[in-house]
């Protein structure tokens, strides 16, 4: 049968087309033998779904935004990667996935209920606040990942950036490292304020105080990891370990050094931060902070199509724990 609509479906399984649309998008309205009987009419007459006459049916446009602050700098491939895919994994084919920049608007009037039944920005800046009290102002149902954001009834998932940051700075210094360089992130981002003062915290509890000298700011990007190593390895008394804000910049500070006839870790300890892909794979494998990008999406995007089928949102805030990764670019100088 050729051409099956949803209607179609509904006069066999005796029901409205606003219940087939429902049990085909798994909503917890329609009891369970409801929902089984409409999906296997679909399967059997091979039904494939036409947004466009579900938006009509159901006044829903079956978009769901993925928002990040900005696509062009400081958005590391990997960290778009993992969000796009823990967002896809719960999605499915139930909506259309739309991925944008905030900074590619010039005004928001677009971004609105016809277009997106639902929103999770990524949110890396406080420069995102403006577009997230839009979204709340026009009833946009939505969801903020990865900054914290004190804002009534905002549903806000977030990293623990700043105690993944202390533990490899406290892991450095416990391997007999003192002297730790910081290759920071993009200025502005609140990831890169977090791993900056986790880094500062752990100097200070071992009585290290902070040297502008050994902060060289960063943009995430492979590029400033390796004019960053660069400056260190200039200075009179180097650095013997730098902790790059992402795995991106390590990489590139690996270069550099490399470059200038050093061995990664036996003169001079690298170390990054988000356990990216190929993080594992580098010579020598990278020790990083792993953050859980994609479980934070997943349970972003659950969150979201739980608030988009019952109106309601769950628990206000919920903190996703880092964690230490230990490979082989951080070298022991002693042992406690």
């Amino acid at each position: 049968m050729s051409n099956v609509t949803i209607k179609d479906i509904a006069r066999m399984a005796g029901v409205s087309h606003t219940t087939v649309s429902r049990a085909l998008n798994d909503s917890p309205l329609i009891n369970p033998e409801t929902k089984e009987k409409i999906k296997s009419i679909a399967g059997s007459l091979n039904y494939t779904p036409n947004y466009s006459a579900k938006s009509l049916v159901l006044d829903r446009s079956y978009n769901l935004g993925l928002f990040f602050t900005t696509l062009r700098q400081g958005t590391s491939p990997g960290f778009l990667y993992e969000a796009i895919k823990g967002v896809n994994e719960i999605i499915k084919d139930r909506y259309n996935l739309i991925v944008r920049g905030i900074d590619d608007y010039k005004s928001y009037h677009h971004v609105n209920r016809k277009s997106f039944d639902g929103i999770m920005l990524m949110s890396q800046s406080a420069a995102d606040q403006p577009f997230i009290e839009y979204a709340s102002d026009h009833g946009i149902p939505f969801i903020v990942l990865n900054r914290e954001v004190e804002m009534s009834g905002v549903v806000n998932l977030i990293p623990d950036d700043q105690s993944g940051a202390y533990r490899m700075t406290e892991y450095m210094l416990r391997c007999g490292h003192r002297r730790i360089a910081i290759v920071e992130g993009k200025a502005g981002f609140k990831s890169a304020q977090a791993r900056k003062e986790g880094y500062r915290e752990a100097l200070l509890a071992y009585g290290i105080p902070l040297q502008d000298e050994l902060c060289i700011r960063g943009d995430y990007g492979l590029e400033s990891g390796y004019k960053a190593m660069v400056r260190l390895l200039a200075l009179p008394e180097r650095p013997t370990a730098v902790f790059c804000s992402s795995d991106d910049m390590a990489l590139g500070a690996v270069k550099a050094a490399v470059e200038r006839g050093l061995r990664v870790p036996d003169d001079v300890s690298v170390a990054g931060f988000d356990d990216t892909g190929y993080s594992a794979f580098t010579t020598p494998a990278l020790t990083t902070v792993r953050r859980p990008i994609e479980e934070m999406s997943r349970a972003g995007a659950e969150r979201l199509m739980a608030l988009l089928e019952t109106k309601e949102s769950a628990e206000r805030k919920t903190l996703f724990h880092t964690e230490l990764i230990v490979r082989d670019s951080v070298k022991r100088l002693n042992t406690e």
